[in-house]
């Protein structure tokens, strides 16, 4: 998968309903772990930290749209994900999903939308049981659920998830343990049994970080092709720019709990506007091996996400910082001419 292949695969706009409602608003996002004092602490009162995981996110995905959140590890992208899912609670912000906003919804009141959206998580070798054949696995969410109807119905339905997942014919794989599958087949499992609740929502945390390179493609072609046909909106959490180029609409790249950059998936990649995403693609191989470029390696590590630096939060390793840079936090805003719909949070832009 080449960067410079990408480009040409990708609208500037989402390819199905992209001028309809959106299928998912969050706005202003935040999300903090609180560190343990531990006993001496509490007898001293030390005043108590939290973990930054999330600070001012706000996105939307439309129905038949792919967003990227790309980033590096620790980034904040996952706990991004299980929050806008409400496996974690957020500190404030707000999160509407069909233009019903559910921030503040008992996880009991939740159920019926868990049906709608279904999470696709990263380590097929672990998120599948390795008690349950394949038919359990996928009928599992649906007794879950209470849909399906009878045991005929549910084996059905299953069959039915398990070809539009692309494992054909189904019928093989149904008494199958996960031992017996190979990883990429795995993962199309783990994909079925979100397809069997027929959802609305999509969330994929790094789908294939964990197989091989010779069936990334296959799986990531399955999304692509899902939120065309079946009009799924998909948020894709990745580290690899790449790939986000090639199938996502639009990309969010995201730097200790901010996005920094968003936009339509050729502008960020041909035009990068944030110094972070420079740095990011300048490790992307070409497609030409005879055009070679210089990486841009950023000096020292990540801040501790629990003392957040002041002013800009990538001022600490950024190659172009100023001095206004330490003190102004910047929003994100578009250049003064370009794309409005293509901004970055960098006072240089």
């Amino acid at each position: 998968m080449k960067a410079g292949e990408s480009i040409s695969r990708t609208d500037a706009t989402g390819m199905n309903g992209s001028q309809a409602a959106p299928l998912l608003e969050v706005n202003n996002l935040v999300t903090r772990y609180p560190v343990r004092r531990g006993m001496i602490g509490a007898l001293r009162r030390t005043p108590r930290q939290f973990v930054h995981a999330v600070e001012g996110v706000s996105f939307t995905v439309r129905r038949g749209e792919m967003l990227a959140l790309v980033g590096e590890s620790g980034c904040g992208k996952t706990t991004t994900a299980q929050t806008v899912l409400r496996l974690v609670d957020p500190t404030s912000g707000s999160i509407r999903f069909r233009g019903e906003d559910i921030t503040s919804r008992q996880q009991s009141d939740l159920r019926a939308l868990r049906r709608k959206m279904q999470m696709i998580y990263q380590d097929p070798y672990e998120s599948l049981d390795p008690r349950f054949r394949v038919l359990a696995t996928v009928e599992e969410p649906m007794q879950v659920h209470g849909v399906g109807g009878s045991r005929a119905g549910r084996r059905e339905r299953a069959i039915d998830a398990l070809a539009r997942a692309g494992l054909t014919p189904p019928e093989l794989y149904l008494d199958r343990y996960p031992h017996e599958l190979s990883g990429g087949q795995r993962q199309r499992v783990a994909i079925a049994a979100s397809l069997v609740l027929d959802p609305e929502l999509l969330v994929a945390d790094e789908p294939v970080s964990m197989l091989d390179v010779s069936v990334r493609a296959g799986v990531l072609s399955l999304l692509d092709r899902l939120r065309r046909e079946a009009g799924l909106g998909i948020l894709m959490i990745t580290h690899d720019l790449s790939t986000a180029a090639h199938y996502a609409d639009r990309i969010a790249v995201m730097y200790l709990g901010r996005i920094v950059e968003e936009g339509p998936a050729r502008h960020v990649v041909r035009n990068p506007l944030h110094p972070y995403t420079k740095a990011l693609l300048s490790v992307v191989p070409d497609r030409d091996p005879r055009r070679r470029r210089t990486p841009e390696i950023l000096r020292g590590e990540t801040p501790n996400p629990v003392n957040v630096p002041a002013g800009c939060r990538f001022h600490p390793r950024c190659p172009v910082a100023q001095d206004r840079c330490r003190t102004i936090d910047p929003e994100l805003h578009p250049p003064a001419e370009g794309d409005p719909a293509h901004q970055a949070a960098c006072v240089l832009v």
